[in-house]
């Protein structure tokens, strides 16, 4: 919030554009930060252009409505914070193509059972039905330090698609003496492995061809059969933040911009949100309803903390400690969201995937400030930003005019 009203602040006092501004100053792939942190995929620019190109659609706003936008970059590949950022992933399959994933990674609604089952069923050629994902089963799933900093599709993405790696290559060692071939030949594709006709073909002749489940057939109840399992536990190269706090504390690193139009009503200091869009660079999108739904909820969560939440003490006690009087953002108050997904694929992601868990908050309280101020001339620079204060920083504001 302090960050980006002051670049909104700096802008503004050297009479340049907040956009422009912002695409002066923003990173580009393989900059190092004066923190230390190494960018290697980087789409700000494109998210800029993305807000941009919605915000300015009108070239004039009615008075009392201003434009904000807020950029991001949060980690994106793990963020070590602890000994240890790792995630295991241990794969089986049993004799009719079925494959179970344990993995150390927690679905606490975000998806990641969705997410790992994509991540699997693409490295193997199966489909997402095929996919059984087994995950927060002490007994039976490996470590992972644990569900946080937006890790989880890097993390224990990178620890999946490891054993789907080692298993693929025990699948195509075998295929290869059914179908009397190189393991180099083979192709596993729409649940077969086969030889193609040509390079990058889907084509085959039948006799160089099997289905992944008759062949785990074939291996199970042959003389001397074989079992298809492999394990493989990720701990990206990152780095713990010194006594400086410099370090590269993440493999990558996701950016974003947020956009927002409001409407600010200067005789009861209300403030009405009226477009919203986030921009976010995501590396590669494995699943984008899955992502476009993080991006909602996220900026939901941002406004209820830019407008209207905040726990009120007296005396040492909690004022407002239900849902009555603690005053979060409901369907109700939600207002449409245009989530762009930029894609930059990142070489150190799953498929190339960057975390996209937390970003849809970061930027949106002082997009709405920023909005705020280009709409009425105010700048709030603390939080929730209540009619009160809109009123009391309008009122401050016509007496130094006076």
């Amino acid at each position: 919030f302090a960050i980006e009203s002051s670049m909104d602040m700096l802008a503004r006092k050297a009479g340049i554009d907040p956009i422009e501004f912002r695409r002066i100053n923003q990173n580009c792939p393989n900059d190092i930060t004066p923190q230390n942190f190494k960018i290697t995929s980087c789409g700000h620019d494109l998210c800029l252009d993305a807000v941009e190109k919605e915000l300015r659609k009108e070239k004039s706003m009615e008075k009392g409505v201003g434009i904000g936008v807020a950029s991001l970059i949060h980690v994106g590949g793990g963020a070590r914070i602890y000994k240890s950022d790792g995630c295991g992933a241990i794969i089986k399959m049993d004799d009719y193509g079925k494959v179970h994933v344990f993995t150390g990674g927690t679905d606490m609604g975000q998806g990641l059972d969705n997410i790992t089952a994509q991540i699997v069923a693409e490295e193997l050629g199966l489909l997402c039905e095929d996919i059984n994902v087994v995950h927060t089963d002490t007994d039976v799933c490996p470590w992972d330090v644990g569900a946080h900093a937006s890790r989880s599709t890097f993390v224990a993405g990178n620890a999946a698609l490891g054993a789907a790696k080692k298993i693929k290559q025990k699948l195509l060692e075998f295929g290869a003496k059914i179908l009397d071939t190189e393991p180099e030949t083979l192709v596993m594709k729409n649940r077969l492995m086969f030889v193609p006709n040509d390079p990058g073909s889907e084509r085959c002749e039948a006799s160089k061809s099997i289905a992944i489940d008759k062949l785990l057939r074939k291996a199970h109840f042959s003389p001397g059969g074989t079992m298809f399992m492999a394990d493989h536990f990720y701990d990206p190269d990152n780095e713990n933040l010194g006594k400086d706090f410099k370090g590269n504390m993440s493999m990558t690193y996701t950016f974003g911009v947020h956009g927002v139009k409001v409407k600010v009503d200067e005789e009861t200091g209300k403030v009405e949100v009226l477009e919203y869009v986030a921009a976010h660079d995501v590396g590669q999108a494995i699943n984008p309803l899955l992502l476009e739904g993080q991006v909602y909820g996220g900026v939901v969560m941002g406004l209820g903390y830019a407008l209207t939440e905040e726990v009120v003490h007296k005396n040492g006690e909690n004022m407002n400690a239900n849902f009555r009087d603690y005053k979060l953002f409901t369907a109700k108050d939600a207002v449409k969201i245009k989530a762009p997904i930029l894609e930059t694929p990142d070489k150190e992601g799953p498929f190339g995937a960057k975390g996209i868990g937390e970003p849809g908050c970061v930027p949106t309280a002082p997009a709405v400030a920023n909005a705020i101020y280009d709409a009425v001339g105010v700048r709030i620079k603390d939080l929730p930003i209540t009619p009160e204060k809109v009123l009391a920083a309008l009122k401050e504001k016509n007496k130094k005019k006076q």
